[in-house]
């Protein structure tokens, strides 16, 4: 017996930092609900950049000028439904700088299904008894703190 691999989504994801180092997250409802980095999958023959450009300002309202866009940080690759089908999702996490001020949901113009939006200290999400994605989060916000990896960190499922 065989098995097949999913077809590949690659997705960008924002690691959003304001200038009191908290990390802006976006609450969701299923899968008993969690909290996670804004991104999403990339359009046809975009770059991963590109598109941390694009999702904050799709699902913050965030103008593209107001973003401090940093390197690429960690990666994660992750089996999971999208749409009822099956893909392996390999996201690219950028370190992105923002004012707490320029995030404005109603200019959002495909805020999905996001319930709310919330800065975490990094004491915060230390302590989370909610679940919060990508795991190891806190972690490597508090290593970011020290030294920006020279290569991306492979983040767990």
């Amino acid at each position: 017996m065989t098995t097949s691999t999913p077809p590949l989504r690659e997705a960008a994801r924002a690691i959003v930092m304001d200038a009191d180092d908290r990390v802006l997250l976006l609450r969701y409802d299923e899968n008993g609900g969690f909290w996670a980095t804004p991104g999403g999958s990339l359009e046809p023959r975009e770059g991963h950049a590109t598109a941390t450009l694009r999702e904050l300002g799709e699902e913050l309202g965030v103008d593209e000028k107001a973003i401090e866009l940093g390197p690429q940080l960690a990666e994660r690759t992750k089996d999971h439904l999208v749409g009822g089908r099956e893909v392996r999702q390999v996201e690219s996490y950028f370190l992105t700088r923002v004012s707490a001020s320029d995030v404005d949901p109603a200019r959002a113009t495909q805020p999905d299904n996001i319930r709310e939006h919330r800065w975490w200290t990094l004491a915060e999400l230390r302590t989370a008894r909610e679940t919060v994605y990508p795991a190891g989060l806190a972690d490597l916000v508090a290593s970011v703190a020290a030294r920006t990896p020279s290569q991306p960190v492979v983040l767990a499922v």
